[in-house]
């Protein structure tokens, strides 16, 4: 890059002193340490009641910590930050990721700087088992695709192009393609594009906006790239606890269900009878039932 460009990470926080402190010390220690960049890294703590505000003040001064008085969501959270950005591009980043040596993410703005027409870019998110995380190599969740996932055709045929729009495991997930949305936990934005496309949807508490605002990036001709050759580790449904807790997994599996049907609210309803969305909302409802 010919000229310095400027990078504002952001993690926004809530109760998760313990994976908290692993992403920060990872993140100094396999990226910042090395990059080329002019990078700061923001905090957002959505009211904690741990100590979180605390470690953050005593042991990472670099880091900028804005606190907030009451639990506002992820987007809400996000939007805090985003909405004072003053860098040419924002990644957001979730409080229990993990970097190592393929985490280099200059790659990503030197690929956003060469390709205009990016909007958003993904690196490939791998759960602690070194699979994939599904959330960061998506489809848009039509009406097909979002019925093949729930009744569990995808799962069945993970490498069909028929059932599995969802995800799309049937596309090489080691190769560089565009895809219709990725994940929150890692997604790289540029900043310009943010006033064309606006910033994340606080009507989304927790889920679902990153799908949303996927789909306003392509709304608006920008294009959403996957690009597997830099990588992060997801420590997935870990954020909050300081160990994995099934009633809080099952709480937010409940939640996850809602959205979906938000989401769908805001995109598709208008154009299908109400008792498609009656259909939907019987099927999510058994879903969560069954949890």
């Amino acid at each position: 890059m010919s000229t310095q460009k400027s990078l504002s990470i952001i993690i926004v926080n809530h109760n998760g002193r313990f994976w908290l402190k692993q992403t920060l010390e990872t993140l100094k220690k396999q990226y910042l340490s090395n990059s080329q960049l002019n990078v700061k890294t923001i905090v957002v703590d959505n009211n904690s009641t741990d100590d979180s505000q605390k470690m953050i003040r005593q042991s990472f001064r670099w880091v900028e910590l804005l606190t907030l008085d009451e639990n506002v969501g992820f987007a809400a959270g996000n939007n805090v930050a985003l909405r004072n950005l003053t860098t040419d591009y924002a990644l957001l980043l979730n409080s229990d990721m993990e970097l190592h040596e393929h985490s280099n993410f200059d790659q990503l703005i030197e690929v956003l700087e060469e390709n205009k027409n990016i909007g958003i870019i993904s690196p490939k998110v791998k759960l602690t088992n070194a699979e994939i995380d599904p959330a960061c190599h998506r489809g848009e969740p039509t009406l097909w695709a979002s019925f093949t996932y729930f009744l569990g055709l995808e799962s069945l045929f993970p490498n069909s192009k028929l059932f599995g729009q969802y995800h799309q495991y049937y596309k090489n997930i080691e190769t560089i393609h565009e895809i219709d949305a990725c994940s929150g936990a890692a997604m790289m934005v540029r900043a310009k594009a943010l006033k064309k496309v606006g910033l994340l949807d606080e009507r989304f508490f927790m889920y679902a906006e990153d799908l949303d605002w996927c789909k306003r990036f392509r709304d608006e001709g920008l294009s959403i790239l996957y690009y597997p050759l830099v990588v992060v580790t997801h420590h997935k449904n870990k954020s909050g606890i300081e160990s994995h807790k099934a009633t809080l997994s099952h709480r937010t599996k409940h939640h996850f269900y809602d959205t979906m049907l938000q989401y769908f609210d805001k995109h598709y309803a208008h154009h299908y009878p109400k008792w498609i969305r009656s259909l939907i909302a019987a099927i999510l409802h058994i879903k969560k039932g069954v949890l």
